[in-house]
Order: C-alpha cells, then structure tokens, then sequence
C-alpha cells in the first residue's frame, strides 16, 4: 500500500497537469469568442459615417498587422539583446557586470513606457515602427535577461562538471546542456515580454506607429464608443492570444523530461 504522501503528491500534480491542459484549450477559445461577438456586434449595427471609416475588415486588418509588427520587431530585439547578453553575464570573469546591466535594465521596465517612448522621439524625431519598437524592446527587456541569468546559474555544477569531463568545449557544454536546462526560464521571460510588448504597443499610435491603439485614441477624441470598444477588446484578446502562445511553447519547447 502506497503512503497517503504519494498518493496525495500524485492526485496534486495530476490536477495541476489537467489545469494547465483545460486553460490552453479554454483560453484561445474565449478570447475568440469574445472578439466574434464584438465584431458581430459592430458589423450588425448602424454605423457613423466617421465609425465606418476605423471600423471595417481593411482598417481593422491594416491596424492588426501593424500591432503584430510592433510585437514581432521588439521580440526579435529583446531575444537578440537579452539573451545573448545574460549569458555574457553568467561566465567566469563577467558576473562582477551582472549588477550594472540588471540596474539598466530594471530602470527600462520601471520607467513609464509612455515617458520612454517620448524621450526617445524627441531625441530623434523619427516616427513610425522604430521609434516605438526600440523603446518598447528596452521597457520589455528584464524578463528575459533575469531570467536567461537565473536559469543558467541553476544549472547543476556536477552537469557542468561532467559534460567538461567527457570531452566537452565549454562552447558545447552551453549549447547542449546550459542552454536546454535553462530554456523553460527564457520561454517565461519571454512570454512575459511578449504580453508587456502587446499591451504597450497601443501607444504607438502617438508616434504614427499604428496598431490597435489607433482605434482606441480615434474613438475617446471623436466620443465613438463603439470604435473605443472594439480596439480596446482587441488589443486584449491579441495580448491574450499572445500569452497563449508563450504558454504553448512552455509546454513544447522545454526539454522533454521536465515537462513529463
């Protein structure tokens, strides 16, 4: 007879298993849900000459596109930047760097990203993707530098230790066992800056940057509820949807044998 601790261990993590697994069914189709009845319900009523001009398939595709954009351009840079850049910080003589480049990086997320994104345009005086990408791609930088560091400085030594004595380059050892064991770690940071990216795209529309916070702005300047709604819904539902995505490839990309 199996002690009540087993049984119980194993009913818990059972139930959490099946959790997860009902949320990523559950999630996307909410969120999918939601956003047909929003649109069946603005396609279904009488619009203003001024709402149908923000509120039809080309405009609304146009503004999707240009949000995606915007998500798709700042996580390229925060993988390119923070990734490589976290594990420059966890090798032998860069650690004393460690505390500098984290103070930067928790000073981009701390700051609005409303003031960011204005300093910067004034600084340049560019407008459209760029100069709302770099900005948002600095405010979502922490996660995934934090968490690139951490996972890799959990890495049992002895793996190290042991991958080093049967041959391996430290080149090899970082790619074939650093990396994998640290990866569930930088699939979370990046979800999360990747719904931080999703969320503040919206204010790309002050930099003629488009997205979803185009309709958002046009609806509260015009008194347009309907507009106001249905860029609000969507900008959440895409965050969503994006959250969804990042659990997903929690759930795959992660090695094997810790996701059993």
């Amino acid at each position: 007879m199996k002690p009540a601790t087993d049984t119980s261990g194993f009913s818990t993590e059972s139930g959490s298993t099946r959790a997860e697994k009902i949320r990523l069914f559950a999630q996307p189709a909410v969120v999918l849900v939601v956003v047909a009845a929003v649109l069946i319900w603005v396609f279904s009523s009488e619009l203003k000459p001024n709402e149908q001009e923000t509120l039809n398939a080309s405009a609304l595709l146009v503004n999707l596109g240009d949000h995606l954009l915007i998500t798709v351009v700042v996580t390229a840079l925060v993988v390119v930047i923070a990734v490589p850049l976290g594990i420059v910080l966890t090798r032998p003589g860069a650690t004393v760097l460690a505390p500098f480049f984290l103070a930067i990086a928790n000073i981009g997320q701390a700051a609005p990203a409303l003031g960011v994104l204005v300093l910067f345009f004034l600084w340049t005086g560019w407008e459209g993707l760029w100069v709302i990408s770099i900005p948002l791609a600095f405010y979502s930088l922490l996660p995934v530098l934090r968490n690139t560091m951490v996972g890799l400085q959990q890495v049992d030594p002895a793996l190290i230790d042991a991958g080093r004595g049967i041959g391996m380059s430290a080149s090899a050892v970082l790619r074939r066992i650093e990396l994998p064991l640290a990866m569930p770690l930088i699939l979370a940071g990046l979800r999360t800056s990747l719904v931080l990216a999703v969320g503040t795209a919206t204010l790309a529309v002050f930099v003629d940057g488009g997205g979803f916070g185009v309709l958002i702005d046009t609806g509260y300047k015009l008194q347009l509820d309907r507009v106001m709604i249905t860029g609000s819904v969507l900008a959440v539902a895409l965050a969503l949807l994006v959250d969804w995505v990042g659990a997903v490839a929690e759930q795959f990309l992660g090695p094997k044998g810790l996701n059993a």
